[in-house]
């Protein structure tokens, strides 16, 4: 059965005037949002509240402040203290990327998050599904300005490619540069990692002041397929599958949120019977499944999960933009990299990017909503083939 797409829309709009940052009171409001709107449709929900850092810019300031520091400190002659700088600022960027460790996070101060939790189905079932999709949204930066991907794509670093360019690599690289030019006495690769440090201070200093973007794209249209396909399974519930529709808080601070979550449940959740299907920024024209995702290391997603995407897909005849990766992360990030059959359902435009991506105008009326009915179609047909049959 089709989503309403009008109902699709007034729950978007409603949810976008909620400004909600990550682990804020905004965030809370919209986690209550969400449990409203699953009662309304029969399904109950709760809220897990998780402790969180809330940021990304400050343990990556952190980093990028340590490797200035010691690039300063080589070109000092302390080179074995600026080595030490440098390289512990790289190692703790390094970490802080999902689905790292995050030592850095340690040191900051802590705030709570909201999840939202709704299970369908027997719970007595064998097997689970877990869609996540997440309701906080990002701050936005000059970072994210919509007219860089136009510049790269002239640069030809778009047409052609099947993998986004590895964004983060300047951020870890400056401290490593640093710390390499303070070990080694060479004052320009200290000079360069000093100055890429001070780039990204700079960059992530300019993030942390931003407002906080309305989030309709990202990840408003994954929270509103939650709760369709919330209606549809109260309507026509599974017979062999548990269901679990995660709606999670923290996302924009590197998925803390679906780590906290990973945390509490993943040791109930077997990894031969535990299926993860993310829900990501659906309201590009065009719907795709991730292959492989990343910030530094490429994860690829498992072949049989791709399988029964692409084969439902086909079926359902959803065209799928193809083959793309992505050196970022989606909350798909962490339970691919626990190891279990995961597949990340997500929409780009034809710069391969999220529409609206981090910015102002990432509103309801620039949504494709004819996409995030494809993908709440693809992603109930998900469900259902899997209370037929598993992998």
């Amino acid at each position: 059965m089709p989503a309403d797409q009008d109902k699709l829309r007034q729950w978007l709009e409603e949810l976008e005037r909620i400004y909600r940052p990550s682990a804020s009171d905004g965030e809370r409001e919209a986690a209550e949002w969400i449990v409203g709107r699953f009662g309304e449709v029969g399904a109950e929900a709760r809220i897990e509240a998780e402790t969180v850092h809330g940021t990304y810019w400050w343990p990556l300031g952190l980093g990028a402040a340590l490797g200035a520091l010691g690039g300063w400190l080589g070109m000092r002659g302390r080179r074995l203290l600026g080595a030490l700088f440098g390289f512990a600022g790289a190692a703790g960027i390094a970490a802080d990327f999902p689905p790292g460790k995050r030592p850095l996070r340690r040191l900051l101060p802590r705030r709570t998050s909201y999840n939202v939790v709704c299970e369908l189905g027997p719970a007595e079932a064998e097997r689970t599904v877990v869609l996540i999709a997440h309701h906080d949204s990002a701050h936005s930066g000059l970072i994210f300005h919509p007219a860089l991907p136009k510049i790269a794509d002239r640069l030809g670093l778009i047409e052609g490619k099947d993998t986004s360019p590895m964004l983060m690599a300047p951020v870890v690289g400056g401290p490593l540069l640093a710390g390499l030019g303070a070990l080694t006495g060479r004052r320009l690769l200290a000079k360069l990692g000093a100055l890429c440090g001070l780039g990204t201070i700079a960059a992530m200093a300019d993030i942390g002041r931003r407002e906080t973007v309305p989030g309709a794209n990202d990840n408003g249209t994954g929270v509103i397929a939650l709760l369709a396909l919330a209606k549809r399974l109260v309507e026509e519930p599974t017979t062999d599958v548990r269901v679990i529709l995660l709606s999670v808080g923290s996302e924009e601070s590197f998925s803390e949120g679906i780590k906290a979550f990973g945390e509490r449940h993943f040791p109930e959740l077997p990894r031969e019977s535990t299926f993860f299907l993310c829900l990501e920024s659906l309201g590009s024209p065009h719907l795709l499944v991730l292959r492989g995702e990343g910030f530094l290391k490429m994860h690829e997603y498992p072949p049989r999960a791709l399988a029964l995407m692409d084969e439902l897909a086909e079926e359902l005849g959803i065209w799928l933009y193809p083959n793309l990766r992505l050196h970022n992360g989606t909350d798909g990030l962490e339970p691919l990299a626990a190891g279990y059959e995961t597949a990340a359902l997500c929409a780009c435009n034809e710069l391969k990017q999220p529409a609206f991506y981090h910015w102002p105008n990432d509103v309801s009326a620039n949504v494709e909503f004819d996409t995030v009915a494809d993908g709440i179609r693809l992603g109930e047909a998900a469900i259902r083939r899997l209370d037929q049959r598993w992998l």
